[in-house]
């Protein structure tokens, strides 16, 4: 039981390091909003449930014990889950402004606040640490399966542009560490969600390994292309031609050729006409 208990120390470190990692890899992604000051294809959803995800295992951890850990980096997962989302709403468009509000009204207020009265009121001990453990097991999957909405981007528009794969990485190797850490605590609401999670990073990164090559670069190539110029030297030498201008030499001939041949034909059938007209007018009189 001591060894056990030393391991899931060992790894519940280990999980918070790499989910410290986990929480500051969106960190490019919103330097590059605030670079081009707006949020253009990405998404608020995978931030909005994370920070609902991070105030839950907050709360389970308080009805549980031996679970500083899972405090420790939910309650720093929090902080930074909110500077994300207050810099995704200041930079968003209005259409994607008033759907991020929405799901923070739906989950963040309603939501977590339904979920403390309703276990507050009508369970207790025991049984009020399980059913809050298997809602957060439940809202840990969604944390997993909320990049879908962006892997369903890619296979779309076969663009890995909006993937952020650092945060996939980094969620895989969480979620290996978190699963350990469950395991030997035995505690399956932390263990089981996130052999989920280890299935969906490895699915994005093989996307993304799919897809990466296929993004090149659109480049525009102006060429000038420059009239031709003919300069004669002081002998009046006639400068040799290229096999374009010759070609364009012999077409230029050919139209003038069969223009002439046009206006002859019209003058002989217009004189044809006149000698006819003269010939009837001889006749009548």
């Amino acid at each position: 039981m001591a060894i056990s208990g030393h391991w899931a120390f060992v790894f519940g470190v280990l999980g918070n390091i790499v989910s410290f990692i986990v929480f500051l890899s969106p960190i490019p992604t919103f330097n590059k909003i605030y670079k081009k000051k707006s949020t253009e294809g990405y998404q608020s959803i995978p931030y909005v449930i994370a920070l609902f995800s991070c105030m839950l295992w907050i709360y389970y951890a308080f009805l549980k014990t031996n679970t500083t850990l899972l405090i420790t980096i939910n309650s720093f997962g929090m902080l930074i889950e909110t500077i994300y989302v207050g810099l995704f709403l200041y930079y968003a468009p209005k259409k994607a402004r008033v759907h991020t509000v929405k799901m923070l009204l739906l989950t963040v207020v309603g939501g977590f606040g339904a979920i403390i009265l309703v276990t507050q009121f009508l369970f207790k001990g025991v049984v009020r640490g399980q059913i809050v453990g298997w809602i957060c097991l439940i809202f840990s999957l969604c944390v997993f399966v909320a990049p879908l909405g962006i892997v369903r981007q890619v296979i779309k528009t076969k663009s890995v542009e909006y993937m952020p794969i650092l945060l996939s990485v980094f969620l895989t190797i969480s979620a290996v560490m978190w699963f350990f850490y469950g395991l030997l605590l035995k505690d399956v609401n932390i263990a089981a969600p996130n052999i989920l999670g280890f299935i969906f990073g490895i699915l994005q990164m093989i996307l993304y390994a799919m897809y990466r090559k296929k993004d090149k670069p659109i480049v525009n190539v102006n060429v000038e292309v420059q009239n031709p110029v003919i300069i004669l030297d002081d002998n009046k030498k006639i400068p040799e031609l290229t096999e374009e201008q010759i070609i364009d030499i012999v077409k230029l001939g050919k139209l003038v050729c069969s223009g002439k041949i046009q206006m002859a034909s019209t003058l002989n059938q217009n004189a044809a006409k006149e000698v006819k007209l003269t010939n009837l007018q001889t006749e009548e009189a």
